[in-house]
């Protein structure tokens, strides 16, 4: 992507409310872990969330408009992004996440506001296809955040048969079968599980090997653990574990979640305390321990990425819009804060691009 073999270069994602322009690109020192200035990739409007393609040559943004989703190509002499099918601006309200399939070829978008999922074909140059939607009905128990479904993310499978949908709302995690041929999503047996009343599930991450996987409650700030069934997609709750720091009282409400390249660590953020919360994975079962609970260097820690090296996490703050670094010792998994951070107003999703 145009950068030297010794960088990392991320995108990022924002809203366009205040004096962020669309999507920003920077890099990494692999040596130092310090980041780059970031510079404009392209234009657009409140480009939220990313995913890249499995060759790194597309990026997918959910943008404002009337669309599922804007696609770009990337440059690869500059690491900037040229549109291919962009969203028209000032329509919505507009989906909240995407993920792309290990082949290139489906795409998931859950939109937030109108509790609904889509799968959309891809073209291998970077057009979108007609989406398929399902929609989802009914309320939660908490009296402002559930009072309707709230699609909140969208997750393959990692052998791409599955896709599992998170929905705040409802306190469901729903499997839906994906039918290639139609590129549709189909019910699954069950459809979905019971979370916790009042949790929220947020965001979905495999674990290495694809046996377990984690969940983000966004209202009641945990990180569940699950054994993984791929014949039929399930989900069974193995284990749930507080991001909060001890003795914690005030607002928070959890963002993301990854796992390690490893597969050995799992990684959690909260807004409110402004955390990332770190644990060790049992091999054998999936389950989680604790390990430490640092500060996130910004306010809001909307989203955070982890380079494919596993050696560095990468945080983007909503409020006031920066992103600062982390060294990952990879005996422990736990986190050195790296010197600085860089302004990227309203930056809210962060992805390794390279």
């Amino acid at each position: 992507m145009g950068q030297s073999a010794t960088s990392h270069r991320l995108l990022v994602g924002t809203y366009t409310k205040a004096t962020s322009r669309g999507i920003y690109t920077l890099t990494l020192d692999p040596v130092t872990g310090k980041l780059g200035v970031p510079t404009l990739a392209a234009e657009a409007p409140n480009p939220t969330f990313l995913a890249l393609s499995p060759d790194l040559r597309l990026v997918y943004a959910v943008c404002a408009g009337d669309q599922w989703a804007s696609s770009f190509r990337v440059v690869e002499s500059t690491g900037l992004l040229e549109p291919v099918q962009q969203t028209p601006a000032g329509a919505g309200p507009t989906p909240c996440h995407i993920s792309v399939d290990r082949t290139g070829s489906i795409a998931i978008a859950a939109n937030y506001h109108l509790g609904l999922a889509a799968a959309i074909p891809l073209g291998g140059d970077g057009r979108l296809g007609a989406p398929r939607v399902v929609a989802h009905s009914g309320k939660g128990p908490h009296p402002t955040r559930q009072t309707t479904s709230h699609v909140h993310s969208a997750t393959f499978s990692p052998d791409g048969r599955f896709a599992i949908v998170c929905d705040l709302g409802l306190d469901r995690i729903y499997s839906y079968a994906l039918d290639r041929a139609r590129v549709s999503l189909e019910p699954g047996d069950p459809p979905y599980l019971e979370t916790a009343p009042g949790a929220g599930p947020r965001h979905f991450a495999f674990g290495r090997g694809g046996r377990h996987a984690y969940a983000i409650n966004e209202l009641d700030n945990t990180v569940v653990a699950y054994d993984y069934l791929p014949a039929n997609g399930g989900l069974v709750r193995l284990q749930a574990v507080s991001l909060l720091p001890a003795g914690y009282r005030g607002e928070a409400t959890a963002a993301e979640v990854r796992v390690h390249p490893s597969g050995r660590f799992v990684y959690g953020s909260s807004r409110g305390p402004d955390t990332l919360a770190v644990f060790s994975v049992h091999e054998e079962t999936g389950t989680l321990f604790p390990i430490e609970i640092v500060p996130c260097g910004g306010k809001g820690p909307r989203s955070f990425s982890i380079s494919p090296d596993g050696r560095w996490l990468v945080c983007a703050h909503q409020d006031p819009g920066t992103l600062c670094s982390f060294a990952i010792d990879q005996g422990t998994g736990r986190l050195a804060r790296v010197d600085g951070s860089v302004e990227v107003s309203m930056a809210v999703c962060v992805v390794f691009a390279s």
